[in-house]
């Protein structure tokens, strides 16, 4: 619909619509809530590989990430191994993350990205893109095909739908992902949640925001639904 054809009523009238779609929200947002709770009443499993990752400052392990923290949200952020550039859609995702480092820390949650690149190529996109959360190299590892995030040569060509639990074809050698954990005191670390495709939607601010806009995100015309996307420092001027 156009923004003429669109429906304009007296402040009474709006006011009155706005009040009946208000108890919707309410609906959702108690729905949201339960489902929140029932998330976090999920089974976890124990990660018992002795997973390393490569930083500027040398080898860290899973438990590292952590810090004093006993949780930690892990975003699984699309970097090849010889990629320059990290997915724009990532990218449009992390431009999210720093400000939300020392709040999370607050609520006993640390917070990294990781991608099956290099050190270099982290830390020059890095610069590039002006970020300073925590940000790892899985390269030398078995941690992003364990965790369900990067595909083999073998498994991309097989068609198979190995994305998202076995429930999509991702057609790529990295996919976007987030992982979380719980570290226990006897330094246990189990995985307790995952979330992979439109579940990250929750961690992108900007499209909930376009989402309370009149046009809301406006991808429906276009070829796919990031289409208009570019890294923050790359929109035409």
């Amino acid at each position: 619909m156009s923004i003429t054809e669109h429906a304009v009523v007296s402040p009474e009238e709006w006011k009155a619509a706005r009040l009946a779609f208000l108890e919707r929200e309410k609906a959702f947002t108690r729905e949201r809530d339960e489902l929140s709770a029932a998330r976090r009443e999920l089974p976890w499993t124990e990660i018992t590989t002795d997973y390393r990752f490569d930083t500027p400052h040398g080898e860290v392990s899973l438990t590292d990430l952590f810090g004093e923290n006993t949780q930690l949200l892990l975003y699984h952020f699309m970097m090849g191994p010889d990629w320059t550039e990290g997915c724009p859609s990532c990218s449009f995702w992390a431009d999210n993350y720093d400000g939300t480092i020392v709040h999370l820390a607050h609520r006993d949650t640390a917070f990294a990205a990781v991608s099956r690149t290099s050190v270099e190529n982290i830390e020059a996109y890095r610069e590039r893109m002006g970020w300073d959360f925590p940000w790892v190299s899985s390269l030398n590892s078995s941690f992003n095909f364990d965790l369900g995030v990067s595909f083999t040569p073998e498994q991309i060509a097989s068609g198979e739908p190995l994305y998202n639990y076995g429930t999509q074809v991702f057609g790529g050698e990295e996919a976007p992902g987030l992982s979380t954990f719980i570290r226990d005191d006897d330094g246990r670390i189990f995985l307790t949640y995952q979330t992979f495709s439109r579940g990250l939607d929750m961690l992108n601010g900007t499209y909930h925001h376009l989402d309370l806009m009149p046009k809301g995100r406006d991808e429906d015309d276009l070829e796919w639904s990031m289409q208009w996307l570019h890294r923050h420092d790359a929109y035409p001027q």
